[in-house]
């Protein structure tokens, strides 16, 4: 294929070089976190993290592991630079977000470091076309902080039950209290709209429950606007792990296989909006 070539002209090394044979396993991702137009792109040899941000209360990490990728080579500890996650997805998609039965968009992506384009070469069908997309100075990520040992609930759930929780919530209500217990009511989610109060109970011992790990009783409410961009997220996932911290901070992890079987995480951080004291 042509664009396991070094692409002509590139006198000077790339700090980052990867390919895909299909290009819509990377824009399938990126499009579960693209409730912004910029994001940062973190590059190391593990493979790309591409995190997006809002209003400094909400974050999201599309993680893209190296093993993804038939070609994924980083020069330097850590490649990072912003772009505009619009143009990029645009281009990714240049070819159209469905192929024809036994076709596909392969990408070559190239990037030589500060000040530098990100290089896209897509081809597909034998055409083959360039895009250039220019990178800006990365800006400083809030840090949320979730390593294990500051984790106070975790469950995970496979994705159907919380899909089916979208649908059955009242979504005229401007929060969603979510309350995690060792005791009943285990797992429930709340909402409280233009028809009332409405709340869904999840079970410890239910089918859709994976993993059931809740220290002390929390319950936090979270605006419904942060956490509605990671319904894209959702609808792609197989599995759910729900992690809270002491202070309420919510994570939210989806597991994500795409069409070859290759699995991927998008995880979404989401500050509380009021703390409820029961």
């Amino acid at each position: 294929m042509p664009l396991t070539a070094q692409p002509a002209g590139s006198a000077e090394p790339y700090v980052l070089s990867a390919s895909l044979d299909n290009a819509r396993h990377l824009s399938s991702l990126l499009r579960a976190v693209h409730f912004q137009d910029h994001a940062t792109c973190f590059a190391t040899d593990n493979g790309l993290r591409v995190t997006v941000e809002d209003a400094k209360c909400i974050q999201a990490n599309a993680f893209i592991q190296a093993e993804i990728f038939q070609e994924f080579a980083v020069q330097e500890q850590t490649v990072t630079f912003r772009i505009n996650l619009s143009v990029l997805l645009d281009c990714l998609t240049i070819f159209g977000t469905s192929s024809l039965p036994g076709t596909s968009t392969a990408l070559k992506m190239c990037y030589r470091g500060y000040g530098y384009p990100l290089m896209l070469f897509l081809e597909e069908g034998g055409v083959v076309t360039v895009c250039k997309i220019n990178t800006e100075e990365p800006e400083d990520l809030l840090d949320f902080d979730f390593c294990n040992t500051k984790v106070v609930n975790k469950i995970i759930l496979q994705s159907e039950g919380l899909r089916e929780a979208f649908v059955e919530l009242d979504l005229t209500s401007e929060v969603v209290q979510i309350t995690m217990s060792p005791d009943k009511p285990y797992f429930r989610l709340s909402t409280f709209g233009n028809a009332g109060s409405a709340h869904l109970d999840y079970s410890k011992d239910s089918d859709l429950m994976e993993v059931f790990h809740c220290n002390q009783t929390q319950t936090n409410r979270y605006k419904i606007s942060l956490l509605k961009p990671s319904a894209k997220a959702l609808s792609l996932s197989c599995k759910v792990s729900i992690r809270t911290d002491a202070q309420g901070f919510l994570s939210l992890q989806y597991m994500i296989r795409n069409e070859d079987g290759q699995i991927c995480f998008v995880e979404y951080y989401c500050c509380p909006d009021e703390n409820i004291t029961e």
